[in-house]
């Protein structure tokens, strides 16, 4: 598994699609956001940029990029060759998504320490630690099932979409519209629950914590059980 991983780092890094997709998109977004403070610089306003920057990051370094890296491995026929070795299906899995989730990790540390710096910091890191948790494996579970059904690394742009702009429109509503309103329905959706989660860990609280960890945790279980149904190794014609 290490050295599958090793070299899918080495791979990510010298392709320019994959690396645009998994680096400086995602911290250019990133970055937008903490340069523009939408807002202010209050504890809530910095609760609203690191939920939408974590949501962002994940969805474009970590979805979008897997099931792009993954559509190409499989087209390549690399997946059939590694498959037909003495590594197991998870570490051949394993091997190719952990440099992206480890790119993915590293930029959010980055730019949440600046905007703690910059802002406020987060009243508790190990509920933000958990979210992001979340996150990476609810989009790692949903990229594996998205790239059962894309034919080739560029139609990966086109069958991300449906997914990435409910997810982000999911985290959008929650955080500019509150939970005063219709909470369940936006704690339901899928990233609705984590946007929650991150937003309370920047102010505080744990009224809601097992309102917010059940849906999110049940969004997981579904995004690994369509990954299980629908992955494929073999290209798709």
């Amino acid at each position: 598994m290490l050295s599958i991983a090793t070299a899918e780092l080495k791979m990510l890094l010298r392709n320019r699609l994959v690396a645009a997709c998994a680096i400086l998109i995602p911290l250019a977004f990133g970055a937008f956001l903490l340069i523009a403070k939408p807002g202010g610089e209050s504890a809530g306003a910095a609760s609203v940029i690191a939920t939408l920057q974590v949501m962002i990051m994940i969805a474009m370094g970590v979805y979008v990029t897997a099931t792009t890296t993954l559509a190409a491995r499989r087209q390549t026929l690399m997946l059939k060759r590694l498959r037909s070795g003495t590594v197991s299906d998870t570490s051949i899995l394993t091997g190719l998504v952990v440099p992206i989730i480890l790119v993915s990790v590293i930029q959010i540390a980055l730019v949440l320490s600046v905007l703690s710096f910059t802002t406020s910091a987060p009243e508790n890191g190990l509920l933000l630690v958990l979210a992001v948790l979340l996150a990476e494996a609810m989009f790692v579970g949903f990229a594996l099932a998205t790239a059962g059904v894309t034919n080739s690394p560029e139609h990966a742009q086109v069958t991300t979409l449906p997914l990435f702009f409910l997810t982000l429109g999911a985290a959008y509503w929650t955080m500019y519209t509150g939970t005063e309103e219709l909470p369940w329905v936006k704690r339901l959706l899928p990233g609705g629950g984590i946007a929650e989660l991150i937003s309370t860990s920047w102010v505080g609280g744990t009224a809601n914590l097992l309102q917010l960890v059940v849906p999110s945790l049940v969004w997981v279980a579904i995004a690994l059980y369509f990954a299980r149904r629908m992955f494929r190794w073999e290209p798709r014609a």
